[in-house]
C-alpha cells in the first residue's frame, strides 16, 4: 500500500475506517482524475520553463504522468487510504519515480487550487455537452414543427380550452425557452473556463510561477485574478446548476404535458414503446415513466443547487473542506441533466402526435369566443369589454347561436346584434377554428406563415448555437493536444 506522502509529516496514527470513509473524496474524485493529469502535467511544464525544476527530474516525472496518461489513472490512487485523488496521485508517482523526483511536483501549488482548477476543466466539458444537448433538442422540437405547422390543436390557459393554435406554436415556445437556456448556460462557461492554478493556498506563492502560462497549456481564456477568491468560490459551480435548474423545470413542464397528452382522457401522443413501461399485475398498462422520471430528475438538479448553495452561504475566506461536499451534488446535477437532455430528444423524435385527435379538440369550449368579440369590435364599433361582456352572456345561457347573443346584447345594451347588423355568415366565419388561427399572423403566432417564419430564425440561432459549441470544444482539443505534444518532447 502507498504511504499517504500529504499526512505523513504532521500527523500521526492510523485513522479507522469511519473516519476515512468520512473525509474521503474518491467517489466524486473519480470525475476529475484525467483532469488532474492534465493539470500536473501543465504545472510540470511550467515548473521546467521557469526553471524550478531542473531538466532531469522533470523527466522522470513527466514520463510517469504520461504513462498514467496513457494507461488511465492506476486503480490504486484511488484507494480509501488517501484522502482524495490528488494525494492518491502523487503517492503513486512518488512511489514510481522515487521522492527525489516526484516529491518535486507540488512544489508552488496547494491541493486547493489543484481541486478547485481540475473541477473546473471536468465542468466545462459538462457544459459543452449540455450545450450540444440543449442543440439537439431544438434541432428536434424545429423537425416537429415543420412536420406540424397546420396541426391544429387547442391552447390551454388554466389547464383550459383557451385559444385553437397549432402543434407547431407550442413546441416553438420550448424551443424558445431552451434557446434561452443554452445562452445562459454559454454565459456560465466563459466564468468556469478561468484558471485558478498558481493561487496554491489561497496567498500564492513564492516561487515565480506563470499562471498564464499554465492557464494557456489548459485552454483556459484567462486566470482568477485574486488568489483568495480562485481558491474560495464556488460560484461558478452555482451558476451552472442555477441554470440546469431553470432548464429542468421547463424540461418538466414539457415531460408533465406528455404524460397527460399520452393519458387516454386526452390522447394527443404516443409515446414509443422504449420509453414506456408496463404494469406487473395489468397486462394492459402502458406509463410513460421516462417522462415521469424526468419531473422527478428536475427536483433532484434544483435539490442539488440548493444543497451546493447552503453549504456556501456561511463559509469565512478563504478555502474550507466543506466545499468538499458540494462537487459530488454538481456532479449529479450535470450528469442528471445530460441524460434528461438526450432521452427527451429521442422521446420526442419517435412519438406519434395524434392530430385528428387534436383537431377534434380544438374547437370545444368555446374556444373561438374571443374572435366573435373581436368582430363585434372591429365591424360594430362596440367597446371590447361591451362585446366581451355579450359573449360572456351568452355561453353563461349555454351556446353562442345568434339567438343567445342578441338575448344578451339586447340585455347589456338595450340593442340586438341583429339590429347592429350581424349576420350568421359573419358569426360563422368569426368561430371557424382555422379562420382563427390564419388571422394570427402576427410574429411569433400559431398562423402557419408565423410559425413557418419562426422555424427559420430559429435555425439561423441553432446553426449558431451549434457553431458555437464546436469552437469551444475545438478550442479545448488543441489546446490540451499542443500540451501534450509539449509534454511528449520533454519525456523523450
Amino acid at each position: 500500500m502507498q504511504e499517504d506522502v500529504v499526512r505523513r509529516g504532521r500527523l500521526s496514527g492510523e485513522r479507522d475506517l469511519e473516519i476515512k470513509q468520512f473525509l474521503s473524496s474518491m467517489d466524486a474524485d473519480r470525475n476529475i482524475a484525467d483532469a488532474d493529469l492534465l493539470v500536473d502535467i501543465a504545472h510540470l511544464l511550467m515548473l521546467k520553463r521557469q526553471n524550478i525544476v531542473d531538466q532531469e527530474n522533470a523527466v522522470t516525472i513527466m514520463r510517469v504522468l504520461l504513462g498514467m496518461k496513457e494507461a488511465g489513472v492506476p486503480e490504486e490512487a484511488f484507494s480509501e487510504h488517501f484522502e482524495d485523488i490528488h494525494a492518491g496521485i502523487e503517492s503513486v508517482l512518488i512511489e514510481a519515480a522515487g521522492e527525489e523526483a516526484g516529491g518535486r511536483l507540488h512544489i508552488g501549488r496547494s491541493r486547493n487550487d489543484e481541486v478547485a482548477t481540475c473541477i473546473r476543466l471536468h465542468l466545462r466539458d459538462e457544459i459543452i455537452e449540455l450545450l450540444d444537448s440543449l442543440v439537439n433538442l431544438r434541432k428536434v422540437l424545429l423537425t416537429c414543427a415543420e412536420q406540424h405547422h397546420k396541426s391544429l390543436m387547442p391552447g390551454f390557459t388554466h389547464f383550459q380550452h383557451a385559444q385553437p393554435t397549432t402543434l407547431a406554436h407550442h413546441l416553438l415556445a420550448y424551443e424558445q425557452a431552451f434557446s434561452r437556456d443554452f445562452d445562459r448556460l454559454n454565459e456560465a462557461y466563459a466564468r468556469v473556463n478561468r484558471s485558478p492554478l498558481g493561487a496554491a493556498a489561497f496567498a500564492s506563492t513564492g516561487y515565480r510561477i506563470d499562471r498564464d502560462y499554465t492557464a494557456t497549456l489548459l485552454g483556459f481564456d484567462a486566470i482568477i485574478l485574486n488568489t483568495m477568491d480562485a481558491v474560495a468560490t464556488r460560484d461558478f459551480a452555482l451558476e451552472t446548476l442555477s441554470d440546469l435548474s431553470i432548464m429542468m423545470a421547463t424540461l418538466s413542464r414539457l415531460c408533465e404535458e406528455l404524460v397527460l397528452w399520452s393519458s387516454p382522457f386526452i390522447g394527443f401522443i404516443c409515446l414509443d414503446d422504449p420509453f414506456c413501461s408496463t404494469s406487473s399485475i395489468m397486462p394492459q398498462k402502458k406509463n410513460p415513466d421516462t417522462a415521469e422520471i424526468m419531473r422527478a430528475k428536475a427536483g433532484s438538479v434544483t435539490g442539488a443547487y440548493t444543497a451546493a448553495l447552503i453549504i456556501t452561504k456561511g463559509l469565512p475566506m478563504s478555502y474550507n473542506r466543506d466545499l468538499q461536499e458540494l462537487t459530488p451534488h454538481l456532479w449529479r446535477g450535470t450528469r442528471d441533466s445530460i441524460m434528461s437532455l438526450h432521452l427527451l430528444s429521442g422521446m420526442l423524435l419517435s412519438a406519434r402526435f395524434d392530430t385528428a385527435r387534436m383537431k377534434a379538440e380544438v374547437g370545444r369550449g368555446f374556444s373561438t369566443a374571443t374572435d366573435l368579440a373581436d368582430l363585434l369590435v372591429r365591424e360594430y364599433q362596440l367597446p371590447f369589454r361591451t362585446a366581451h361582456s355579450i359573449v360572456g352572456r351568452a355561453i353563461r345561457n349555454g351556446t353562442l347561436d345568434k339567438k343567445a347573443l342578441d338575448a344578451a346584447s339586447s340585455e347589456i345594451t338595450g340593442k340586438t346584434l341583429t339590429e347592429r347588423g350581424l349576420t350568421t355568415e359573419q358569426m360563422t366565419t368569426a368561430l371557424s377554428v382555422e379562420g382563427s388561427v390564419a388571422m394570427r399572423d402576427h410574429p411569433g403566432g400559431p398562423a402557419p406563415s408565423a410559425t413557418a417564419q419562426s422555424i427559420a430564425l430559429a435555425r439561423v440561432k441553432l446553426n449558431m448555437d451549434h457553431h458555437n459549441a464546436g469552437s469551444k470544444k475545438l478550442a479545448i482539443r488543441r489546446a490540451i493536444e499542443t500540451m501534450l505534444t509539449e509534454a511528449g518532447r520533454l519525456a523523450q
